[in-house]
């Protein structure tokens, strides 16, 4: 019997027509996926007016290099109040960083933003701060992606840490060599 294809480490697109204005245009790092749930952040919903210095200033932590302006992201609508850093792998936290595939990792820590920040470690190469994730249960995502919600892609740096927000979704759809114009809001099955 064949192993169950699981996603940690691709980036769902969704659909248009979604259903749900949270999903509209979204594009979804999967964290973790496996056979009782999935996980992932939105890294293409910045918070308007809110960058990266402006929350390490709020949560008072001094930087000791220069902090690029950097938005921060809506990661999903699950734990709105809890930030996510999402980062390449060359800086790991003893505590609380979880590798995802080779090449990039998830910490949800207070000393991810003191990194950073330029305290303490050296921050990572590239990061982006989400504050929320995406959830689902077992089977849901699988369901989901069944029922042409949800298209995925192998992601790419420029997706994950860019700055053009407003084009990920069409650069993502892109990389499957699909125009954005020609996809309906319906789905249907063959």
């Amino acid at each position: 019997m064949d192993e169950p294809a699981f996603l940690t480490g691709q980036l769902l697109i969704a659909m248009p027509g979604i259903g749900d204005p949270r999903f509209e245009r979204a594009l979804i790092y999967v964290c973790a996926h496996d056979q009782e749930h999935a996980m992932g952040l939105a890294v293409n919903r910045p918070v308007e007016g809110l960058t990266l210095p402006d929350l390490l200033r709020r949560l008072d932590i001094a930087t000791a290099i220069e902090v690029p302006e950097h938005l921060v992201l809506m990661g999903g609508p699950v734990q709105r109040e809890r930030g996510f850093v999402l980062h390449t792998d060359d800086y790991a936290s003893a505590d609380g960083t979880v590798p995802i595939v080779e090449g990039m990792a998830l910490t949800a820590t207070r000393e991810a933003l003191e990194a950073l920040a330029g305290r303490k470690a050296q921050p990572p190469r590239r990061a982006v701060l989400a504050l929320g994730y995406a959830g689902w249960g077992a089977g849901q995502l699988e369901h989901e992606i069944r029922e042409n919600v949800w298209l995925t892609v192998e992601p790419d740096e420029a997706l994950l840490f860019g700055d053009d927000h407003a084009h990920k979704w069409s650069h993502a759809l892109a990389k499957l060599g699909i125009d954005p114009s020609f996809l309906t809001t319906t789905a249907g099955r063959a």
